[in-house]
């Protein structure tokens, strides 16, 4: 007897604070053949808003147990490896994107000691420099799974939270499916799926967000308007230009959304 049961298509939705929408204005776009949500400005404050909520607790948890999330991470990518491979992702490339997501988890209590300072004064005095998260992240990410861990993991793993456009749907929405399933909180990472030129700008100027990376953006143009607009709150931003995402990343990605914190305690006699 022939088959006659239709397959259900996947829609690729949003992640908005740990659950996954359609995009408010109901607009879609097909990637491939699939249905993807265009996310709207509405999704863009939505995403801010929920970023925000999380982002006290998140940067409260210990540095340890924020690298044992992102570990949490690594298992799951691991562990969904065929689903990557169906999309495209050659295996050398979960593979370094699983390993990325460890040696970021393994940063996580090791940044603030490298980052982190004693200072020598004139005076009975104890002065300590410490880093702490910057606050919420407009990330616009790289198409590749390599090049969204390279920008999500670092931004996290310092206590940030971050609110992403990726352009690479499919590969960033099952991104979030495993994050979904892991043991990141909701609303630290979300993922608008879309066009980076009509949503980036709308998080380049809300005053609710403290940081933007521009690493997905090729637009040269683009990333000097979204510099200029940023520059308006004061934001940090990360313009890095070309990255090759397979060499050792460095601490410059997580350096870009910490400020330094300087006490004084006067010692006791």
């Amino acid at each position: 007897m022939p088959e006659t049961r239709l397959s259900v298509r996947k829609t690729y939705k949003l992640y908005i604070g740990g659950a996954f929408p359609r995009s408010e204005s109901g607009r879609t776009y097909l990637v491939d053949g699939d249905n993807v949500a265009l996310a709207s400005r509405k999704d863009a404050r939505d995403a801010v808003v929920a970023a925000r909520k999380a982002q006290p607790k998140w940067a409260a948890a210990t540095a340890y147990n924020r690298g044992q999330v992102l570990y949490r991470v690594a298992e799951m990518i691991e562990a969904r490896r065929a689903e990557f491979k169906v999309l495209g992702v050659a295996g050398a490339e979960v593979s370094a994107s699983i390993d990325r997501w460890v040696w970021y988890a393994g940063w996580s209590d090791k940044i603030a000691q490298v980052t982190g300072n004693a200072n020598p004064v004139a005076g009975p005095y104890f002065n300590l420099s410490a880093p702490e998260p910057t606050g919420v992240v407009g990330v616009t990410a790289p198409a590749s799974l390599l090049g969204l861990t390279s920008v999500l993991a670092p931004a996290v793993v310092t206590g940030n939270t971050v609110v992403a456009v990726a352009p690479g749907p499919q590969i960033a929405v099952t991104l979030a499916e495993v994050l979904a399933t892991s043991d990141v909180p909701g609303g630290v990472i979300n993922v608008l799926t879309g066009r980076p030129a009509e949503i980036a700008p709308w998080l380049a100027s809300h005053d609710d967000v403290n940081g933007l990376d521009l690493t997905g953006i090729d637009d040269q143009e683009l990333a000097t308007e979204l510099e200029r607009t940023a520059a308006g709150t004061l934001k940090r931003v990360r313009r890095p230009g070309t990255t090759d995402f397979t060499v050792d990343p460095g601490l410059g990605a997580m350096t870009a959304f910490l400020e330094t914190k300087t006490v004084w305690h006067p010692k006791g006699f």
